[in-house]
């Protein structure tokens, strides 16, 4: 016994006198500085950042009316700053901006990318913003799968989740494919949108059936998300990628079908397949539903983009208004158009609606404040998901 406590003091003994640079081999004894963001109570949110030379700190987010807000320092060089007013329950995301340089909270481990900007998040818990949240219910699993594609001429990545049970299940499921926008890839629904944790909720509390959801990469030049495919890290997150809005990935989404059904227990029809995005992923999920109209018979359009660019030239995009007849008169069981009233898509949205309105095309609208961000589309999604599937 007593050389074993010899032996214990000796190790800790060692650790204590390591180097500084050893030590930088692994953070084990990183310590914030101070407490932030601080929730609290009554949903009120302080921010605070120590930088004691600092001459200016604000802190700027989408938590706010306004573009930023100063903070005021402490005798101990603490700034700070708490929201006069309670937070409504939702994700948010902010940065500081120090003497002109925008950066990251210290204090705050929890980041996304979205493109090529990286902010800190927080959540205001309740209503809506619980189902954004880990909670103690059954967990699906996320998987990165790469899959081959014969029409694009590589192996590209999804982002799979499958329900809580499926792989003791036995069953076969529906099939959700959930598109991202522009400059984001098959990361981005369940990183920015927390996708995940919105089917795990609304999955345990009854409120939608238990589906297989399928994230792709809607750049059709790409293998995978930026840093995570062969190109390495030289590949830099833009949104100037070839082949996104010209028909090759259209073109290619049979191949994505073919793939999951082969290797997921899938009900393999179109009563059990739902498609929607949003942006470009709703415009990708417009243009494949017309021209695959056995495929899909759900249909969610999230801020879509409506039309190709004006010089664009693709057998997907002609016939419009051919194909779109084609696909209603096969009634698919739901198509839902929602769209932010300051989003810059909405004047395009109006003018598609009131092409269907002329056509007598049933079709589901939402309409809500806001913009052309992500806070709509977890919002759009968490509306979307339990329609499908009944």
């Amino acid at each position: 016994m007593r050389n074993s406590i010899q032996v214990c003091i000796a190790i800790c003994l060692a650790f204590l006198l390591m180097p500084v640079e050893a030590l930088a081999q692994q953070a084990l004894w990183g310590k914030a500085p101070v407490v932030s963001p601080e929730i609290h109570e009554n949903q009120t949110v302080t921010f605070r950042l120590r930088a004691p030379k600092a001459v200016k700190v604000q802190v700027t987010g989408d938590f706010l009316s306004k573009g930023v807000a100063d903070l005021v320092e402490n005798k101990e060089g603490v700034w700070e700053y708490t929201t006069p007013e309670p937070l409504k329950p939702e994700l948010y995301g902010y940065s500081f901006v120090v003497d002109g340089l925008k950066v990251n909270d210290p204090s705050n481990v929890y980041m996304i990318r979205d493109v090529s900007t990286i902010t800190n998040v927080f959540i205001v818990g309740g209503d809506r913003a619980d189902l954004y949240k880990v909670n103690d219910v059954p967990h699906g699993a996320v998987s990165k799968v790469w899959y081959d594609s014969p029409s694009l001429g590589m192996d590209r990545r999804l982002t799979i989740y499958t329900p809580a049970g499926y792989e003791m299940s036995g069953k076969r499921y529906p099939v959700f494919y959930l598109l991202h926008g522009m400059g984001g890839d098959e990361n981005a629904w369940s990183e920015l949108g927390r996708a995940t944790q919105i089917l795990d909720n609304l999955i345990a509390q009854g409120k939608a059936e238990p589906m297989i959801v399928v994230m792709t990469n809607g750049n059709a030049a790409l293998e995978a998300a930026p840093g995570e495919s062969s190109l390495g890290w030289e590949a830099q997150p833009t949104f100037q990628l070839p082949k996104t809005m010209e028909g090759s990935f259209e073109t290619h989404f049979p191949d994505v079908v073919k793939f999951v059904d082969k290797h997921y227990r899938t009900k393999a029809n179109k009563k059990n397949r739902a498609i929607a995005g949003l942006s470009m992923g709703g415009f990708h999920s417009l243009h494949i539903s017309k021209q695959y109209p056995d495929m899909f018979n759900y249909v969610g359009l999230f801020s879509a983009a409506i039309m190709p660019g004006k010089n664009v030239e693709s057998p997907i995009y002609q016939d419009m208004e051919g194909k779109l007849a084609t696909q209603f008169a096969k009634k698919p069981a739901l198509y839902w158009i929602a769209i932010g009233k300051t989003d810059f898509l909405y004047k395009a949205n109006e003018e598609y609606r009131k092409l269907l309105d002329e056509k007598g095309y049933p079709y589901e609208y939402f309409e809500n404040e806001d913009g052309h961000i992500w806070k709509n589309w977890r919002i759009y999604l968490s509306e979307f998901v339990p329609r499908l599937f009944k």
